[in-house]
């Protein structure tokens, strides 16, 4: 089975193991968050239960009860039974003997800097709403307790034990505790279990780029190599077939007593001989640059005669499609530090390229200017344009434009591949722009050279 192929498989499966890791993920979370609120309602209550217990102790064994012999106490004489009272829990504890015992308590059971609001008082009602106004409560306990979405409370009543002998004339209180955001606690404890997660989620994430990202230039790869192979074939398949007809033609008599035609078709020979060799050429250039062998002869150059030499070279082929050339040198300075065969080099591919990616009324149009720095060179033409995809990609080795299924312009897609990489290696920048069926430009920028 082919990449091209296998690949859409391998992203589907790919796909589904990340979305059910992240899925299992979240629900792991959310599963712990419930669980760990859970456990701090389990801690409030425990903490509260303990306090109760204290205070429920201190208030059985709080004195003594006033006995009196049978039939000498009228039930209902006030003064009587304000003697038997015992004393309510607001009236023998203040908030601060309240918060001690509730920080004891929240330390015993593991929440030792969590923070509370409580309330002490009397709730005939049972609703723990209906307060007494002698209540012990802490600063911020009314407003903590409205707040029932993101605060946690803890309702307890404060019964002494039926066995004591002031069971019967203690009064009911109750005492309830309340922890603010109690959210934020959960999530403060669980902050490096989700940390992990979410980093290892990302771990996750990152491994299924690199993989899809591999995946896709191996077979954008796959995919350049094979038109790589077809149009080098192309390419050395012409002047093969025309060397061979060459050979036949010198064979033939007629053809070996005349001299002039055998010196035609020897030149056809030469010719394609030499066109072989600057395509071999130029794929061994292509190798050097990979490894970075190429040498760069670096030496002062007037970029001007350079252009006007690389101009006149392509007079003939301008000719052959009726177009024409135009050079507006107009800076002041054109000297640079360059290697003088890769200044023509890319002059001249860039040239090409405009000939071969040509429409009716070719016009190339080379302009120069200087600034403080650099001198600016503009290479533009009428031809054929680009989209806006190929403009991203034109500088990538082996790209190729689209030109439709015709094998209608030459070359293995290397030219400016070279042109952006000996630009670079000499200092300089090179960017396009284009618009389809208007034409393209090139625009160069080399460092001046210094005085």
């Amino acid at each position: 089975m082919g990449l091209k192929k296998i690949f859409p498989i391998i992203f589907v499966l790919i796909t589904l193991s990340l979305i059910g890791s992240i899925y299992i993920q979240i629900n792991w979370i959310l599963t712990m968050l419930e669980n760990k609120q859970e456990e701090l309602h389990h801690k409030l209550r425990d903490a509260t239960n303990y306090v109760a217990q204290e205070l429920m102790t201190q208030k059985g064994n709080s004195g003594k009860v006033l006995r009196l012999k049978p039939g000498l106490l009228r039930p209902m004489d006030p003064f009587q039974m304000e003697l038997m009272r015992v004393p309510s829990i607001a009236e023998r504890y203040t908030v601060e003997d309240i918060t001690d015992k509730m920080r004891k308590a929240f330390n015993l059971v593991g929440m030792k800097n969590t923070r509370f609001e409580f309330s002490v008082s009397s709730d005939p009602g049972g609703s723990g709403l209906n307060f007494h106004p002698l209540e012990l409560r802490s600063k911020n306990f009314l407003k903590e307790i409205e707040d029932t979405a993101n605060n946690l409370s803890a309702f307890m009543p404060l019964q002494a034990p039926e066995n004591t002998d002031v069971s019967s004339v203690l009064a009911d209180d109750l005492l309830v505790v309340v922890i603010p955001d109690y959210k934020k606690i959960v999530l403060g404890e669980m902050r490096t279990m989700i940390a992990g997660a979410i980093f290892f989620t990302l771990v996750i994430i990152a491994a299924f780029y690199v993989t899809v990202n591999a995946l896709v230039k191996q077979k954008k790869l796959s995919e350049i190599k094979n038109d790589f192979i077809n149009n080098m074939t192309h390419e050395f398949k012409t002047p093969l077939a025309t060397i061979s007809l060459a050979v036949d033609a010198l064979r033939n008599e007629k053809v070996v007593q005349d001299r002039a035609k055998s010196e035609y078709f020897t030149g056809i020979i030469k010719e394609e001989n030499k066109r072989m060799n600057k395509q071999v050429e130029t794929i061994l250039q292509a190798s050097l640059l990979d490894r970075q062998d190429q040498q760069l002869n670096l030496r002062s150059l007037h970029a001007h005669v350079t252009i006007q030499e690389a101009m006149e070279n392509f007079h003939l082929q301008l000719e052959g499609k009726g177009g024409r050339s135009e050079l507006q040198l107009n800076a002041k300075n054109d000297l640079l530090l360059v290697d003088e065969v890769h200044f023509m080099n890319i002059i001249t591919n860039l040239i090409d390229n405009a000939v071969k990616y040509s429409k009716e009324n070719l016009l190339i149009k080379i302009t120069t200017h200087s600034t403080q720095k650099n001198l600016v060179i503009r290479i533009e033409d009428n031809g054929i344009g680009m989209s806006k995809e190929t403009q991203r990609r034109i500088f990538e080795k082996f790209y190729r434009a689209h030109t439709g299924n015709l094998h209608n312009v030459k070359g293995f897609g290397l030219g400016l591949s070279y042109v952006k990489t000996i630009v670079e290696a000499q200092q300089g920048k090179i960017k396009v722009d284009s618009v389809v069926g208007k034409g393209t430009n090139f625009t160069l920028e080399f460092p001046l050279q210094s005085d």
